[in-house]
């Protein structure tokens, strides 16, 4: 049984729907049952030659990861008790492109996928959830990644990443980039994980200065840094220490940061929400957005001030809010949005796919969104002022 428990801010659980257990297509029920499997595609050979270019730079580019998300159809039991899994298009980057898709946004997705079954199941999901799958490269030398979790609402969702050595969304390489979509995209997202280990990193940065150059001879160009900070992840790449000190580079080239508290911490080594936003302000940002679970959520400019406050939800699953957020969060800088309306709508989309089993195909539409913000309106946020 789900239980009652307050969301706020998308908040993404560290260990890191619909309200039936029966997953919606692109999702399908694994049960074991045998198949005849499809002939396999032409092979290719190297990350670059699968990579295309496409038609006109997208609206928003998301880089980062995407894979397999395979989720137990059963609640409060774990992973060794589970009878029948469900598969959804998961990663984090992948999850926010197609949150700002069902928001009527135009995204495309920069990662890659392997030469296998998984992949082809998430180049098919992407394009069925309307994000553009043409920056997506398939990589012959490793697996798709697969996710799984168990789910023992309202708080606790243990997570295990099927990735080693590493994966494919991970070997993008500098010269990869199309600079073009790079640079021309009205909004750029990339994530902290993207920087936890070469090539990706190198790529990371160069697309980032890229960016940061390019706006700075025409202005008005949005990049956010999603403060994606996964441990798992960089335990090999020298933990914490190393994850500061890339996000304190990049930090640089971007105009929105966004993260948890404990992801604010990794980057600021700052853990009060108010201090960590400051913080995050010095480091140039012009907008900081902190996360903060059942205290709602705190966003902060150099003259501006709010926290929002979380909504109730009946959590069933609370581990695709964050991305949730970060779709919303997309729509609402492209539509300029006051800084309250902006974080009462990205609290709500939290709040809704927190209600749900899945996550890529549980995003919400702008109509859900205006809906659960008009239940739970309040009459005020808390505000201050800071020069």
């Amino acid at each position: 049984m789900s239980g009652q428990h307050l969301t706020g801010g998308g908040h993404r659980e560290q260990c890191r729907h619909r309200r039936c257990c029966r997953p919606r297509t692109p999702g399908a029920v694994l049960r074991g049952a045998p198949r005849t499997p499809a002939p396999p595609p032409s092979r290719t050979t190297t990350w670059r030659s699968c990579v295309n270019t496409p038609a006109a730079a997208p609206e928003v580019l998301v880089v980062g990861r995407c894979g397999v998300d395979v989720y137990p159809l059963q609640t409060g039991v774990g992973l060794e008790d589970v009878e029948t899994f469900g598969k959804f298009l998961g990663g984090s980057a992948a999850n926010v492109a197609v949150a700002a898709a069902r928001l009527g946004r135009r995204p495309a997705l920069l990662s890659g996928v392997g030469d296998d079954p998984f992949g082809r199941f998430v180049r098919r999901a992407l394009r069925e959830l309307g994000v553009d799958d043409a920056l997506v490269a398939t990589d012959a030398a490793h697996l798709t990644p697969v996710t799984f979790c168990e789910i023992f609402p309202p708080d606790h969702f243990p997570i295990w990443f099927y990735r080693r050595p590493t994966a494919p969304d991970l070997q993008l390489e500098e010269s990869d980039l199309d600079l073009d979509a790079v640079t021309g995209a009205d909004l750029l997202w990339v994530t902290l994980t993207g920087l936890s280990e070469e090539p990706s990193r190198s790529a990371h940065h160069a697309a980032l200065e890229a960016r940061s150059a390019a706006s700075s001879a025409v202005g008005g160009a949005r990049t956010v840094l999603d403060l994606d900070y996964r441990p798992d992840f960089w335990l090999g790449a020298g933990g914490v220490d190393a994850a500061r000190e890339q996000a304190q580079r990049a930090l640089s080239h971007v105009t929105v940061a966004v993260g948890n508290r404990e992801e604010c911490w990794v980057a600021t080594g700052e853990d009060d929400a108010d201090a960590a936003a400051d913080a995050l302000l010095e480091l140039g940002v012009q907008l900081a957005v902190v996360k903060q679970g059942p205290r709602g959520v705190l966003g902060a400019t150099r003259d501006e001030r709010v926290v929002v406050p979380a909504t109730p939800v009946e959590v069933v699953n609370g581990l695709g809010a964050g991305d949730a957020f970060g779709g919303s969060l997309i729509h609402g800088l492209l539509a300029d949005l006051p800084l309250n309306d902006l974080l009462a709508r990205c609290n709500a989309a939290g709040a809704i796919v927190a209600s749900r089993l899945e996550c890529s195909t549980a995003m919400p539409t702008a109509a859900e969104i205006a809906a659960h913000v008009s239940a739970h309106r309040t009459d005020h946020a808390e505000e201050s002022s800071r020069a």
